[in-house]
């Protein structure tokens, strides 16, 4: 059976008998793989904490028949370990990873791997705010799945403008003559700070007031779960920590 090598982060595992593990990855070259580790859950395995949620391996595999099967791992990136000491972050970084194994359903690519593994550095060393973190990858990896939101132009008609009717259906901020009655209205600040986040300005991003933080991280949410028809589960449990002007 042919043997091969990549990089993966874990998404999620499953138990499997006594002592195997079934592991869900999100690999750098062969997209999303499902593999048994055989052994994982005795004490003393080989591969001890290697193969957890949210770390990154460079691993062998080789093919199996319906699932592959990891022979060798050795760790790239430890990130399981300080995300689960901070509750925000380990929120987060659940939601991070159920969206990267929805929106890699059908086959994977190298920047959704290379944005997860980004992300997930950034939460294990607390580089900016785990709410943060989390709206601005949910948008980015949305807009590399096809599904860009737009924050300037209006989302149906392409009018420039200061929008600020907000339209999650219709991909993001629209002017007023596309503006079904009702819509509504968010902050010119809100509109700026969801640019900031899909653009990856944390300068801006961090300098937000918390009501356009809450307000923003409302419209990510709706917008994720529109466009992932079966939602996320874990993002009803993200911890939406206080935040200071």
């Amino acid at each position: 059976m042919p043997v091969y090598r990549d990089e993966a982060v874990v998404l999620r595992t499953h138990k499997l008998g006594e002592a195997d593990r079934i592991v869900t990855l999100l690999t750098r070259r062969h997209g999303k793989v499902r593999a048994v580790a055989k052994g994982v859950r005795r004490t003393g395995s080989k591969f001890g904490a290697r193969l957890e949620p949210f770390m990154v391996a460079d691993l062998q595999l080789y093919e199996g028949r319906t699932l592959d099967v990891i022979t060798q791992a050795e760790s790239l990136g430890s990130y399981g370990a300080e995300i689960t000491q901070d509750y925000a972050a380990y929120t987060a970084a659940n939601a991070m990873v159920e969206a990267a194994d929805k929106l890699t359903e059908a086959e994977g690519s190298l920047q959704q791997y290379l944005l997860l593994v980004g992300a997930l550095r950034s939460l294990a060393r607390a580089e900016h705010g785990a709410n943060l973190t989390l709206d601005s990858y949910l948008l980015r990896a949305l807009a590399l799945a096809g599904w860009a939101p737009s924050f300037q132009d209006c989302a149906r008609c392409g009018t420039a403008g200061e929008h600020t009717a907000v339209v999650v259906q219709l991909g993001g901020v629209v002017c007023d003559d596309d503006a079904p009655p009702g819509t509504p209205r968010i902050a010119k600040s809100t509109v700026a700070l969801l640019g900031s986040l899909l653009a990856g300005d944390w300068a801006h991003a961090e300098a937000a007031a918390s009501v356009d933080r809450n307000q923003a991280s409302g419209i990510v949410a709706a917008y994720t779960q529109w466009h992932l028809e079966r939602g996320l589960r874990s993002l009803p449990h993200v911890s939406r920590e206080a935040t200071t002007t």
